[in-house]
């Protein structure tokens, strides 16, 4: 154990000395070195086991056998850029495309979730002719430029907002202006992207693209409320503008009830541009945007050819039909529907017994969870598919424990004052 904690301190002290400091590490002030990884648990370099409830880019688990095989077998046979024909790039855009609306039908591949985006970008104000976005407030797009440019969650840390980009009021039924006790709140929120576009149209601005991840993400894991997207859609192509839903994060079955997260919206709601990362890969660096014809052939006719050295490659594509094989074999989306109602109402019983929830840390417990939202507030549990109704009990019996002695102490200091302000996955306190 003394060896293991050596090794341990000069990988970090390695780390410290050639990294850049603002590539920053999960518990940074006691990190955990992870040496293996599989299904929904994660092995330090002293074989504790952790249950993994940060990790999404791990979709299916981690080191799926499957998936590794597949990777394996291509990269044995032939890994190389996509100017060459080859059948897999075929076969994983057919495949992807039986899961999405018919409309969605041409596909371009990528390395990551943020140069899907980037491409997006691109698409929509080749598509429209127009340069300026509208994003909600708290978003985050990805780490490139162009990506920082239409993030709030980054651009108020760093340069501040571009004349170009237009901020819209997140679709928070629990702390935002419209309420759940609001008669329309899908609609009342899209009335402040209609007013959004207004002023923009007024100060002679043209719109391109409306961005917004499918369920909000570092906005606090927000559920829009049904039937906000369809209208915000057509307010967005009546100002000239294209519907991008970034499902990065949230695509690929992980909301259970479908395939895709902005389906949740409703069934004749269909983007005009859909990108992919993260769990599309299960870990192998895999991106995808998917559009119309009508926007592809916009992009076409600039001329200009679109390449990507790595996106797309018989070994991406492997993979990426591989992950798909997973999710349908395992009945992976079925399962999330199922744990995540178990996990849901274990967490209400939570909300009902708890007069305070405040930043809870979970890694003593051998749980890994992050925290989000604007106030850093919500925690954010976005395990592997493979995550167990097991799992789920296990995690909320330990956030119990944890809760129950964070009341007793503030309770022996006499320093709980109602009305007690917290959140959890946005089942929280009535403070409204």
């Amino acid at each position: 154990m003394a060896a293991d904690q050596r090794g341990k301190t000069a990988t970090l002290a390695g780390r410290q000395r050639l990294l850049s400091s603002s590539c920053r590490l999960f518990f940074p002030e006691d990190p955990i070195k992870i040496v293996r990884g599989r299904g929904q648990y994660m092995y330090d370099e002293q074989g504790a086991e952790y249950i993994d409830c940060i990790n999404n880019v791990a979709h299916v688990g981690h080191c799926h056998p499957l998936v590794v095989q597949a990777a394996h077998e291509q990269n044995q046979v032939l890994n190389t850029n996509s100017r060459y024909l080859h059948d897999n790039i075929v076969d994983y855009a057919q495949r992807l495309s039986e899961t999405l609306p018919e409309k969605l039908c041409v596909f371009y591949f990528l390395n990551s979730g943020s140069e899907a985006n980037d491409l997006a970008l691109r698409l929509a104000r080749q598509y429209t002719g127009h340069w300026d976005v509208v994003v909600l407030d708290h978003a985050y797009h990805g780490h490139l430029s162009s990506l920082i440019d239409i993030s709030p969650y980054k651009f108020r840390d760093l340069d501040g907002q571009k004349e170009w980009v237009h901020v819209a009021p997140l679709p928070d039924t629990y702390r935002g202006p419209y309420r759940e006790d609001h008669p329309n709140p899908a609609e009342a929120y899209a009335s402040e992207v209609k007013s959004v576009l207004s002023r923009a149209q007024e100060q002679g601005r043209k719109i391109a693209a409306f961005f917004a991840e499918s369920l909000p993400s570092v906005g606090g894991q927000v559920i829009p409320p049904a039937g906000y997207f369809p209208k915000v859609a057509e307010h967005i192509r009546k100002a000239g503008g294209v519907f991008v839903a970034d499902e990065i994060q949230v695509g690929f079955g992980r909301v259970g009830k479908h395939f895709w997260a902005f389906q949740l919206q409703g069934k004749d709601f269909v983007p005009d541009i859909v990108t992919m990362g993260k769990s599309i890969g299960n870990g192998h660096p895999v991106a995808c945007v998917a559009t119309t014809q009508a926007v592809a052939r916009a992009f076409e006719a600039t001329g200009v050819e679109y390449f990507n050295t790595f996106g797309g490659s018989p070994v991406s594509c492997a993979v990426g039909l591989a992950v798909l094989d997973v999710l349908e074999k395992e009945q992976l989306q079925a399962h999330a529907a199922q744990v995540g109602s178990f996990l849901m109402e274990l967490l209400r019983q939570q909300k009902a017994k708890h007069p305070i929830i405040g930043d809870v840390r979970l890694k003593e417990n051998y749980i890994l969870l992050s925290t989000d939202g604007p106030g850093r507030n919500v925690l954010k549990l976005k395990p592997p598919m493979c995550f167990s109704l097991d799992n789920a009990q296990h995690v909320v019996a330990k956030l119990d424990t944890i809760l129950t002695d964070m009341e007793e102490k503030v309770r022996s200091c006499e320093t709980l004052r109602p009305p007690a302000v917290a959140a959890l996955l946005n089942l929280v306190l009535p403070q409204k």
